[in-house]
């Protein structure tokens, strides 16, 4: 998938990173004068460089003032499902580890995280066992999607968090993201920093299909909008 991907990356610089025992690739898209950095993590079967989020997360955001990190994820099959994905996630964690070992090589110190649906699940697994210490803010898209019957293995530590989380879904998403929103919010609540939002963006599916450049905006506004 890096070698498909890597000779069209135009907007951003490649980079080689390891989990301790495969290397993979980041797309690393520098911001002038950056507020900080943020990583971005894709969803389950896709890349860095993926148009509907990665790519205009990416690239977006680091035109409004944050240098982002967009992280090749452990992807299987076309055909897998979430409980398959499920043993991926230790893996993830020393993904997400390696990405921001990079920023902080490069004297980053202010870190936001930015999941996509199975990305979220990862980002989550990752919260869980490592702490929230690491990261100024988290950022989740499409959070809680999974398959058909099949509950989620673990649940969100969001209530555990003491950054400030963004928690964002399309209006025509999966009912599975719908109906646990009211159970996010509350775990958001418990948490209780005031600076956290749950948005929904109006018109946009899982995917934010078309949506890039509005899912940019609700992000970098709230991010702009933080007292870090």
């Amino acid at each position: 998938m890096a070698s498909e991907i890597s000779d069209t990356i135009l907007d951003g610089e490649v980079v080689s990173l390891s989990d301790g025992t495969h290397n993979f690739m980041g797309i690393l898209t520098a911001a002038e004068q950056p507020r900080g950095a943020v990583i971005i993590l894709h969803g389950r079967g896709y890349h860095p460089d993926w148009q509907d989020v990665a790519h205009p997360l990416r690239t977006g955001l680091a035109e409004k003032g944050w240098t982002t990190l967009s992280l090749q994820m452990p992807a299987l099959e076309k055909e897998a499902k979430y409980f398959d994905y499920v043993p991926l996630f230790p893996n993830a964690d020393k993904r997400i580890d390696a990405g921001i070992a990079l920023l902080k090589q490069k004297g980053i110190s202010t870190i936001v995280l930015v999941a996509h649906s199975c990305g979220a699940h990862m980002a989550m697994h990752w919260v869980e066992n490592k702490g929230d210490a690491d990261i100024a803010a988290y950022v989740g898209l499409g959070m809680g999607a999974t398959d058909y019957q099949q509950e989620m293995a673990h649940g969100f530590p969001l209530d555990k968090m003491k950054a400030p989380i963004l928690d964002v879904y399309g209006e025509k998403e999966y009912p599975q993201v719908i109906n646990t929103a009211p159970e996010r919010q509350a775990l958001m609540q418990k948490a209780g920093n005031s600076q956290s939002r749950q948005m929904v963006l109006p018109d946009a599916d899982h995917y934010f299909h078309d949506k890039g450049s509005e899912l940019t905006a609700v992000v970098a506004n709230w991010l702009n909008s933080l007292q870090m």
